[in-house]
């Protein structure tokens, strides 16, 4: 379903989302088998730097709107957020797990 689709189809929770805030979490719904592609795809879709893209979605993910626009998503993205926040932690004090 295209982000005009899904937006026509949701709540008014969700049709605050702008559009490139659609685009970018229909873009993460997708998989990528090398790091490099996506971030060319970033590049050429959103016309930023990686850094800039995953900045904006870590901002993105936080908001009720984006979870109206797609739930489950969005709570793997927060997960995996998590997961990789645990693991920088626990290298820094030199632990496992």
């Amino acid at each position: 379903m295209t982000f005009a689709a899904q937006s026509r189809a949701a709540t008014d929770v969700v049709e605050e989302l702008s559009e490139r805030d659609g685009e970018i979490l229909s873009f993460e719904r997708q998989w990528w088998k090398y790091a490099g592609a996506k971030e060319q795809a970033i590049r050429e879709l959103f016309s930023m730097s990686a850094t800039r893209y995953y900045q904006l979605l870590n901002a993105l993910i936080d908001r009720p709107e984006a979870q109206a626009f797609d739930p489950m998503l969005v709570k793997r993205l927060r997960r995996m957020r998590s997961s990789r926040q645990r693991a920088r932690s626990a290298r820094r004090l030199g632990t496992t797990g």
